[in-house]
């Protein structure tokens, strides 16, 4: 039931006209920077020394569509149970011969195969640099990755504050909040000092997301990234799970 649940999240994800413009959004701000970028590497010649082109644009390309991303995940992710608490459908999928388990992670791998489809048009900008410049295709791969992480976090993240509301605008607006949050916690940290710094600074989704720019593929950061995104989907069964026993 789990792709059959997110083939069907998928399709009604490209049904509505936000998920376009979302897709849009992503593609053109990212292709805006990225030839801003390019841009100027070309300009200053010389001057980068032994930073390469990948290095240089690719890596702050994909740091700024990290923050794009963040932007747009909210939009994304306010609807998939806070639209069906507000509607009542819910009522009818906790009747549905489906478990709570196959319900979340079908939506859940719904939306981030959505995402997946932004991370390849984003992808195909470097390397239509290939067939005229060569790129560090280790670096170029450690930095898709962390945005594939990335995309599966903020996901998750998404998943289970819409199962706390009714409302999409507030599920959209504290998704942003949390997700804004975790992207500069490390800068409470800096001012913190101490153990509580250093605990502060391990929870910031961008410390570890650049870690994975320059390229350094850390099992640390990759497993941060895979049980952030794990316990906010087991949070959302559990509280599903808990309003389908209250339901009935």
């Amino acid at each position: 039931m789990i792709p059959r649940i997110a083939a069907y999240e998928l399709r009604r994800l490209f049904a509505s006209p936000l998920a376009w413009l979302l897709l849009a959004i992503i593609q053109f701000l990212a292709a805006m920077f990225f030839y801003i970028l390019l841009s100027r590497y070309l300009q200053a010649g010389p001057s980068h020394g032994d930073h390469g082109i990948t290095e240089v644009v690719v890596a702050g390309m994909l740091q700024i569509t990290g923050i794009i991303v963040l932007l747009v995940t909210p939009f994304l992710t306010m609807r998939l149970f806070s639209e069906e608490q507000r509607s009542g459908t819910i009522n009818l999928l906790f009747s549905a011969p489906v478990s709570v388990t196959e319900l979340v992670l079908g939506k859940y791998l719904g939306t981030v195969l959505f995402l997946f489809i932004a991370l390849v048009m984003v992808a195909a900008m470097p390397l239509a640099l290939l067939p005229g410049v060569p790129l560090d295709l280790g670096l170029l791969a450690a930095g898709l990755l962390g945005l594939a992480l990335l995309m599966l976090c903020f996901t998750a993240i998404g998943l289970f504050i819409s199962t706390l509301t009714a409302q999409p605008v507030a599920a959209a607006s504290t998704t942003f909040g949390a997700l804004f949050l975790l992207w500069i916690i490390h800068s409470a940290g800096n001012t913190t000092g101490g153990a509580g710094g250093a605990v502060l600074g391990w929870l910031s989704l961008l410390r570890h997301y650049n870690r994975l720019l320059v390229g350094i593929v850390n099992s640390v950061d990759v497993a941060y990234f895979l049980l952030l995104g794990a316990v906010f989907v087991l949070l959302s069964i559990w509280r599903l799970d808990a309003m389908r026993t209250h339901h009935w």
